[in-house]
């Protein structure tokens, strides 16, 4: 290989590995300050200050803070989806629902900041960020959640195509829900000790795996 562009390969590699450096720090100031305040509370300069970057700098990585949190979101997004993939393909065709019920409940409590972030999207993120945004996130979604819908196919031929796709919207809103109550107050947790409101009580695993359960049931029924 020619000497220079040796050198300049090398160079561009110090500086890839340098800006994804950079990258990495702003998605972790991000995360702990979007799971800390809300996301609603946090701003573009916030997360500058908790990364150690002036304003002006981050904006060589990122427009805003929407941009930053849709990156944060697909990186977790996309490591649950390969794991949970894998345990799917696990499971044998027509395997018991509860079994694979268990399957998606374990899934997501192996990726906790996953789940953190999960009720953000739906309540802040989705309705202040801009159509360009959107549009390239939801794209990467569908184009990870596609291997998951023929795994659950092939684990369930009655739900295929749409109905794979109408599964994972569901219970992805059902567990966003169901993590989102686990996030209690002081005063709800004493709410909650009272006998008459034992019946409401959340239970992240109960709850969750039930309306999974709920839901294949009826997707392949229908």
């Amino acid at each position: 290989m020619d000497p220079y562009l040796k050198y300049m390969n090398w160079q561009r590699a110090r500086t890839d590995e340098k800006r994804n450096e950079r990258k990495g720090a702003i998605y972790k100031a991000a995360f702990t300050l979007f799971k800390k305040s809300g996301y609603d509370k946090v701003s573009f300069n916030g997360i500058a200050v908790e990364a150690g970057f002036t304003k002006s700098n981050m904006y060589r990585y990122f427009s805003s803070k929407e941009e930053i949190f849709l990156n944060v979101f697909a990186d977790l997004f996309e490591s649950w989806v390969n794991e949970y993939s894998k345990q799917l393909q696990t499971l044998e065709q027509d395997v018991q629902v509860e079994t694979f019920a268990y399957a998606w409940f374990n899934s997501m409590l192996s990726h906790p900041r996953l789940l953190d972030l999960m009720p953000i999207l739906f309540v802040s993120l989705e309705r202040n960020s801009s159509f360009e945004q959107l549009l390239k996130f939801k794209r990467l979604a569908m184009n990870l959640l596609y291997s998951t819908t023929l795994d659950i196919s092939r684990i369930y031929p009655e739900i295929a195509g749409e109905k794979a796709f109408k599964f994972l919207t569901l219970s992805y809103a059902a567990t966003a829900n169901y993590w989102a109550a686990t996030m209690q107050s002081d005063a709800l947790k004493k709410i909650y000790q009272l006998d008459e409101f034992q019946a409401l009580k959340p239970d992240f695993e109960k709850d969750l795996t039930t309306s999974i359960e709920i839901i294949i049931r009826g997707l392949r029924a229908s």
